[in-house]
């Protein structure tokens, strides 16, 4: 019996595609035949992804883009189309860094580039991809959002509004779309090992003495478990999945 898992034919548009996690995506979606798009604000790193897409044997491109700026999504989504020739899922996962704080010590600068990238990025990749989408018959949305999304954490006020936006703006689209074969859903990490982690905690050992105890696994996630449940919500297997959250947290949310 088929699982389902199989992405041949399809194409993806991957933005923070230089990141951490979604570079592991990039990276399976192709290992299970995919071709990517991968957009980042940094170019170099969106070419490093892209060009391990390419070695894992699927057609890929890069392109720098800042999902904030409308008219660079639309640009960077137009040349996925042309490059790819054809659009089928799209992977929300651009996040800047944010240092954090309570509200009466986060500038109105920092909290509005948060929202600008994690939630405002997702509704304007959105809005250019689900026309290609519904031309070519339906497709699969992923935003990456978090468990931080369900739960509080403090000095994350921005993060946490906005990663909890994300879940709840994966709904109306899937609602609104549904007639149109278009699948939308969220993707909930727990605390995984990437780069902006160690932008917080200096090192992963660090990271998992302050985190590791808050999962049910007693320690963070990898990149690639993310990527195999990203691979889930792109492919035919998740054919009944939508409007959905699917939690990877280790557990963190269930104590």
């Amino acid at each position: 019996m088929s699982t389902g898992l199989d992405l041949s034919g399809k194409a993806a548009l991957i933005s923070g595609a230089g990141g951490g996690i979604c570079r592991a995506i990039a990276v399976a979606f192709a290992g299970a035949g995919a071709s990517v798009a991968c957009i980042d604000v940094n170019a170099e790193a969106a070419a490093e992804t892209a060009r391990l897409v390419a070695a894992a044997g699927t057609k890929s491109l890069a392109r720098k883009c800042n999902v904030a700026d409308e008219a660079e999504v639309l640009a960077s989504t137009e040349a996925a189309y042309d490059g790819l020739g054809r659009l089928d899922i799209l992977v929300s996962g651009a996040a800047p860094h944010d240092p954090g704080g309570p509200v009466t010590e986060t500038p109105l600068s920092e909290w509005q580039m948060v929202v600008d990238i994690n939630l405002t990025g997702a509704f304007l990749l959105t809005k250019a991809a689900l026309p290609y989408m519904i031309a070519g018959g339906g497709g699969s949305i992923i935003f990456i959002a978090s468990q931080l999304g369900r739960v509080g954490s403090a000095g994350r006020a921005a993060y946490c509004a906005t990663k909890g936006g994300l879940i709840q703006l994966a709904k109306v689209i899937a609602i609104d779309h549904a007639d149109q074969n278009v699948r939308c859903n969220a993707l909930s990490p727990g605390a995984v090992e990437t780069q902006r982690t160690l932008r917080r905690y200096n090192s992963f050992s660090a990271a998992n003495e302050t985190l590791g105890a808050k999962h049910l696994t007693k320690r963070l996630g990898k990149p690639q478990e993310l990527a195999h449940a990203a691979v889930f919500l792109a492919s035919d297997a998740a054919s009944f999945v939508t409007g959905s959250d699917l939690l990877v947290d280790g557990g963190y949310t269930a104590i």
